[in-house]
């Protein structure tokens, strides 16, 4: 390359290496030292990484953090699919309809934490109130440590199907029409179509849902710091907001880098691994 091409990608270079590869290197110089808000730092090596494992709430955050994106990638990914499968075929109102259940997925999350949050108040909640009058007992939802994660997850849920319908739409309007039109000569019933064609053609787009999913309810904080603030105790606390807690308010600048280095391997990790089974299960 000569030496006047290099002009035009310095440009992208030098935003690349200001706001990725700076800061990440920077993280794991802080993770490196006992840092202390004031400036003052002690080089220790891994100690902030051997005592993050070692400590107990740590890792109940990360069991927390893998149950809540659990149930935040499951049931949007289920209720996502079926959502496609419908709105794929035609039918009257369908823009319409389409458009009302995108909406959700627009709004900003601190925005829906809050509405949720008023929603799920024990005595003034419109939740009970419906549990109520259909003869259900009502719930203390995430006000009780036995159902605040499901309850957050019920909320990432009803925000972000809407994506994975998208993702997953998309996927079903580029399938080719060959294999239905066998399927439908042999008198393929609608749900052995479904089962043997339409999911495993789809099931690569499917498993991008999936990892764009993942990443999302890992890394979710402000919908759980808003309406919880990682409470009943500790019942909602997740890796995010065991880190901002770490920095914020122990300011332990030290330790909290290391958690978001050990929690960005993680998130790698798994990405690698969905990608790969993505590749496995392509139809041929």
């Amino acid at each position: 390359m000569g030496t006047r091409y290099i002009w035009f990608i310095a440009p992208a270079v030098i935003v690349t290496v200001a706001i990725i590869i700076f800061p990440w290197m920077f993280t794991i110089y802080m993770s490196l030292h006992d840092w202390q808000v004031t400036g003052a730092r002690t080089f220790i090596g891994l100690d902030n990484y051997v005592s993050a494992f070692a400590d107990r709430r740590f890792i109940a955050a990360i069991w927390r953090t893998g149950l809540y994106a659990v149930f935040s990638v499951t049931l949007p990914v289920i209720l996502g699919t079926a959502a496609a499968t419908v709105f794929h075929h035609e039918f009257p109102l369908r823009g319409l309809l389409r458009g009302i259940f995108i909406m959700p997925m627009m709004a900003t999350p601190v925005a829906v934490a809050l509405v949720w949050a008023m929603m799920f108040h024990p005595q003034l909640g419109v939740l009970n109130y419906l549990l109520k009058s259909v003869g259900l007992p009502p719930s203390l939802w995430v006000y009780s440590p036995n159902t605040v994660l499901p309850a957050l997850a019920m909320v990432e849920t009803w925000q972000w199907t809407p994506l994975v319908m998208l993702i997953v739409l998309g996927g079903l309007a580029t399938l080719p029409v060959e294999p239905y039109e066998s399927a439908r000569i042999d008198g393929a019933q609608p749900w052995q179509t479904f089962v043997y064609i339409t999911l495993p053609l789809v099931m690569p787009v499917i498993l991008v849902a999936v990892v764009l999913r993942t990443i999302d309810a890992l890394k979710a904080f402000d919908l759980i710091f808003t309406i919880t603030q990682g409470g009943p105790g500790t019942a909602s606390e997740t890796l995010n907001i065991y880190l901002y807690l770490k920095a914020f308010s122990f300011y332990q600048i030290g330790q909290a880098s290391a958690i978001v280095v050990i929690f960005f391997v993680m998130i790698v990790a798994l990405s690698l691994g969905a990608l790969a089974l993505r590749e496995r299960t392509r139809w041929t």
